[in-house]
Formats: structure tokens, C-alpha cells, sequence
């Protein structure tokens, strides 16, 4: 009989009492536990089940769980009879970071202290609470009223422990941050004489140096780390297996929609958010994963970045990997002026995977799966898509050669959309071009009847951006060229966009379709002049 998938269960007693579809992680425990290491901090990336493990970690080892062995019984872990005599003989800290997610630093800081006050009461310990106490010293202390009461060193669990950080980035207030948690993580898990071991979880390897620098009792466990690679979602054979028991035939589309994660070396990984959203809703493909967060920050990189981070997601999104230098460590203030950066955050969250890792900071990255490049695709499609049906217009439009819907659409567009842009600093024609290739999202999927390309050599120059028919004896090769107005240079966004259409064809840039084996004839070249949010097409 197949049990319930139940959704968004992330209690493990309770999971296990009520008897739902739950896929054996207990030998992490094990492995865990044997590894020795005094303080594990493991990235995976959101809803992959690390806040279920932390639960399953806190029911084994937590004194306050002594007694029920039942919980585990007849599941990996309790195949080892060794580890059974461990089970609820700790004093445990058990807490998560993942509501911290204020707009300020204030907020934040007093959300922590608010966190800490409830734990102090939850483990019995109220009446030592000290509202004027130091925040960073609060969980050594609380680890000392432990010892003292149970006679035993404490096991400290912390769920999500880069939330405050990443949403600090967001707001704006990231140095803040990191000035407060270095000495909270410090007291609680570098100095702490009450401490005998520590798990962190979080989505984000944040560097050492910003925050762990005193730490070198930290074991970092991170996607590529060859570690631990099955505890956190499910693998081929554990995915296949659950849509025996449920009923469901369609494997390989299941696959192609949520497979692809690699964790430690090679170890192939299905997203279990997608995957029990899948079995709890009839077997319907969909973006479940993608749709549990508002993606903000990865939305923020991409529309923000410059033309070259639009350009490596054109060909991502075009089924394309993409080759870069990274560094695992994420430095939120490089964000912004670094590629690779940005880069290794869509690595850590799980957008992005790695196809091949040549040395130390070398990695070809492509779209996890299906989901994510549906994902994106939405993401991008939907900053430009705020006009009804106009944005169809306008593609259709630029195919049948319409100016003046062309014109009226993006001039509308520009107004509207501009506000939500970076628009490139001292660089705004590589911010216009990186704008375009956004509107023209769509058309770099491989059901499109073009193909995509931009910046690339074709004549005696490089073109701005290329539509390539795929069937060249029956649509059109499109050539779109921008140019900035400099007032220096031309009178107005007529003369811009006549040196616009004058490059196009002074550098043959039609020779690249041409050899496609596109007619001259049915080649539109555009010029795009823009000053600001006006633009003229010609």
C-alpha cells in the first residue's frame, strides 16, 4: 500500500509517527558521527531536506527524546548497534535562522535575541535569562546551564545560518551583519568549553575570512565536497523506487524535469521538493522547486549584472554550458563587480551544476534541469511582459519588419521597465544591449524557430545581436545593431540610428547568415538609437 506524501512536514517525529512517505537519510547519523569532526558546516541548496535532517539529527541525540527508540527502529541507523546506545543521551541546542529575513539591521538583531529568549525556555531555562546580556555570548552560556544540569558536553544544531546574511545583502546592510554573527559563531562554536560537537546548514558557503576566521575547527561540507553526498535528496534509485510504490510509469520525463543536481564528485542527485510535490499532485510535471521562493537574489544578479553575465545566460538557456573561474567561498560584496561571483552563488543555490571541475577555481557550469531553464526563462520573460499581449506584438512585429509597433512597444517598455534596471554605469550601451537580449529571452529556446546570438564576429566586426532562422528557406535572418546618442557625436536619435544601420552594413555583419543560407533579400537589419528611456527603431 502506498503511504501519504505529506508536503512540507519538516518535524522527523512526526513524520514518523503519523507513518508518511519518508525515504530513509538515518545512516547521515552514522556517518555524521563517525567522521569526528568538531564543528560541520554543510551547503545544499533550499528545500533539499536539511531542516528535516536537523529534526532527524535532534530526535536521535536530544536527551529530551530519551526513551524512544521507536522513532527509529526498523530504519538504517538502528542497524548499528553501536550507535544505538547514543540515542537520546545529549543535552541538545536546537535552532534555525530561517525567519530572519527583516529589512534592517535593528530588526534582525532584535528577531535573533527573540530566538534566543525562546530557546531558553524551551529547554527549561527562562529564569537565567538576562535581557542586557551580551547577544554573542548567549548560546555558550545556555551551553553551560546544559552541562551543569545533565553532566554532559551539548550537541549544537543551527539550521539556515547564512538567512540573516544573504537578506542583509539584499537590504543592504551585509557589513553590519557580518560584524554582528563573527563573534556569535565564534563564542558558540570556536571558544565554547561546553561544546562537544556542532552542525550548520545553510544554502551558501560564506568565505572564511568575512566571517569563520577564527574558526579552524570547521569542517566545510559543500556541494562538490565528496561527503555525505546521498543524505540530502534523493537519488536515481530512491526516486524510481518511490514512483513504483505510488503507481507512476513516466520516469524519464521525471528525470528530465527534476534530476541533475551533482553532489561530492559525481553522485546524481533529484530535486525531493519537485519529486513529493510530484507524487502529492497526480504525477503533473511542474515547477514546484522554482516556485517556493520569490528567487529575488538570483533575479537581482542577472538583471543587474553586465552584458557579459546576459550573455552566458542566453547560452545557458539555449541548452549551452558555460566555462568560468569561481571560488566556492561566496563574497557577498563581490557580487557586483564579478562574474564568478555570481556565478557561484546560482551554483550554491542549485541553478546551476557543474559539468566539469579542471582545477582549482576552473568550472563548466549549465541549467540543473528542465525546471530551472523553465525557471528562468519565466524570470526573464517576465520583466518585459508587463503589457498584456504587446510583447508578442512586438516579436511579431520585428519579424514582419512593423516599425512602427516596434517602436511604440519599446518605447512603452522602457518606460515602465528602466526603473528596475542597473543601467550600466559608465557603460550604457553594453546595459541597452544586455536590456534586448532580455526582451528577446524567448526566442533562445529550442523550440524557438531561431537561433539566438549576440556579440558575435560575422563580416569585419561584431554584430550586436542575430537572429539565425532555422529554417532558412522560409523565415527571415534579423540583424539588430545598437547605438547610444552622444551629443558629441550626432544631432539627434536620427543621425544615432542612420550610424547604427551604416555599421551594419560598412562591416558586412549579414555574412554569417548568408552563409547560412539565408536570400539577402530576406534579411532585416535594425538600428536601435537610444538616449535614456526613449529609443528609436529604424
Amino acid at each position: 500500500m502506498a503511504r501519504t506524501v505529506a508536503i512540507g512536514v519538516q518535524d522527523f517525529e512526526k513524520l514518523m509517527e503519523q507513518g508518511s512517505f519518508y525515504v530513509d537519510k538515518t545512516d547521515f547519523i552514522r556517518e555524521w558521527w563517525e567522521s569526528g569532526d568538531e564543528v560541520t558546516l554543510i551547503t545544499r541548496p533550499r528545500r533539499f531536506g536539511k531542516t528535516l535532517n536537523m529534526s532527524m539529527l535532534e530526535c536521535f541525540f536530544s536527551n529530551k527524546f530519551a526513551g524512544k527508540s521507536e522513532i527509529f527502529e526498523g530504519l538504517n541507523v538502528w542497524e548499528h548497534e553501536e550507535m544505538r546506545s547514543l540515542q537520546g543521551s545529549f543535552p541538545v541546542i536546537f535552532m534555525t535562522f530561517a525567519s530572519v529575513k527583516d529589512n534592517n539591521f535593528p530588526d534582525a538583531v532584535k528577531r535573533i535575541r527573540s530566538q534566543l529568549e525562546s530557546l531558553y525556555d524551551r529547554l527549561g531555562f527562562l529564569h537565567e535569562w538576562k535581557e542586557e546580556s551580551d547577544i554573542s555570548e548567549l548560546i555558550q552560556r545556555l551551553s553551560g546551564l546544559l552541562y551543569k544540569r545533565d553532566g554532559k558536553k551539548v550537541i549544537i544544531l543551527l539550521d539556515e545560518y547564512d538567512t540573516p546574511l544573504s537578506e542583509a545583502y539584499v537590504f543592504g546592510f551585509y557589513d553590519e551583519m557580518v560584524q554582528f554573527m563573527r563573534p556569535f559563531f565564534n563564542c558558540a562554536f570556536k571558544t565554547n568549553p561546553y561544546l562537544d560537537r556542532a552542525v550548520m546548514t545553510g544554502i551558501t558557503r560564506v568565505s572564511r575570512e568575512s566571517l569563520f576566521s577564527d574558526m579552524n575547527n570547521l569542517k566545510v561540507v559543500s556541494t562538490t565536497t565528496p561527503k555525505y553526498e546521498t543524505a540530502f535528496g534523493f537519488t536515481e534509485e530512491e526516486v524510481f523506487a518511490a514512483l513504483d510504490e505510488q503507481g507512476y510509469t513516466d520516469k524519464e520525463q521525471v528525470k528530465r524535469w527534476y534530476d541533475g543536481f551533482i553532489f561530492g564528485r559525481e553522485t546524481d542527485i533529484y530535486n525531493p521538493w519537485s519529486i513529493t510535490n510530484y507524487l502529492d499532485n497526480n504525477g503533473i510535471l511542474d515547477t514546484y522547486w522554482a516556485n517556493t521562493s520569490s528567487n529575488s537574489l538570483a533575479g537581482k544578479l542577472i538583471r543587474e549584472g553586465d552584458v557579459q553575465i546576459k550573455q552566458d545566460m542566453e547560452d545557458l538557456l539555449s541548452g549551452k554550458s558555460i566555462k568560468t573561474e569561481m571560488d566556492e567561498q561566496i563574497v557577498f560584496g563581490e557580487l557586483k563587480g564579478s562574474v564568478g561571483a555570481v556565478w557561484s552563488l546560482l551554483t550554491a543555490t542549485g541553478y546551476l551544476k557543474v559539468v566539469e571541475h579542471s582545477r582549482l577555481r576552473d568550472y563548466e557550469l549549465t541549467l540543473t534541469n528542465l525546471e530551472v531553464k523553465e525557471m528562468f526563462r519565466n524570470l526573464v520573460a517576465g520583466w518585459f511582459k508587463g503589457e498584456g499581449d504587446s510583447y508578442n506584438r512586438f516579436i511579431k512585429a520585428m519579424i514582419s519588419g512593423n516599425l512602427k509597433e516596434m517602436n511604440i512597444y519599446m518605447n512603452r517598455i522602457l518606460t515602465h521597465t528602466f526603473s528596475y534596471f542597473d543601467t550600466g554605469g559608465n557603460e550604457p550601451e553594453r546595459f541597452y544591449h544586455g536590456f534586448v537580449l532580455g526582451l528577446l529571452s524567448d526566442l533562445a529556446s529550442s523550440d524557438s524557430s531561431f537561433s539566438l546570438r549576440s556579440n558575435r564576429e560575422s563580416g569585419y566586426g561584431r554584430y550586436d545581436v542575430m537572429l539565425i532562422p532555422k529554417d532558412a528557406a522560409k523565415d527571415k535572418g534579423i540583424i539588430l545593431e545598437f547605438k547610444v546618442y552622444e551629443p558629441d557625436e550626432e544631432a539627434n536619435l536620427e543621425e544615432t540610428v542612420q550610424a547604427a544601420l551604416k555599421q551594419i552594413e560598412e562591416k558586412n555583419y549579414e555574412a554569417e547568415l548568408v552563409a547560412a543560407g539565408v536570400p539577402a533579400d530576406r534579411i532585416y537589419k535594425y538600428g536601435f538609437a537610444f538616449e535614456g528611456k526613449r529609443v528609436l527603431i529604424k
